[in-house]
């Protein structure tokens, strides 16, 4: 068992003591300058900078369908990417936005809808995920839902068999 030790521990001596290079030598002067380049702009981010951070649809029918448009644009040093666009309820639909990247200076857009179902005032919140510094962005939509006047109408009519 001795001899076994005194083996691995000459192994490792010589193999620890055998390198004789200096490893700055082997430093790549380029690869620490687009290091550094790299680190820099790893602190820039897109920054979404929207039209209107809510909407108000006033006063709607119950299950009177409405949409608006939202409009942002980069104001950051970074392009821009949306991977996703989702909201609070599946009564609230967004769609149609770019899953392009968004250079610096340039705006886009996206449509919201909502059904109209619910009742007195309702508001829904979209999420927009996003490359900005927090990840994540919101805008909201409200409306004050006024009953379906024919609802009660509807309730009292007999069932057909």
């Amino acid at each position: 068992m001795k001899k076994v030790l005194v083996v691995l521990s000459a192994i490792c001596l010589v193999g620890f003591t055998s390198c004789k290079e200096d490893a700055t030598k082997k430093i790549d002067a380029e690869n620490v300058a687009a290091a550094a380049e790299r680190d820099a702009k790893a602190n820039v981010f897109p920054v979404m900078e929207f039209d209107k951070t809510e909407h108000d649809f006033g006063e709607i029918a119950s299950g009177t369908p409405v949409e608006t448009v939202f409009t942002y644009k980069n104001v950051g040093e970074a392009p821009l990417v949306i991977t996703d666009v989702k909201s609070s309820c599946g009564c609230t639909i967004p769609k149609d936005w770019s899953r392009e990247p968004l250079a610096p200076g340039e705006s886009g857009k996206f449509t919201v809808k909502f059904n109209g179902k619910g009742t007195n005032k309702v508001t829904k919140v979209v999420t927009v995920t996003a490359n900005t510094k927090t990840g994540r962005e919101t805008v909201k939509i409200s409306a004050f839902v006024k009953p379906d006047p024919n609802a009660a109408q509807k309730a009292n009519l007999p069932m057909a068999q």
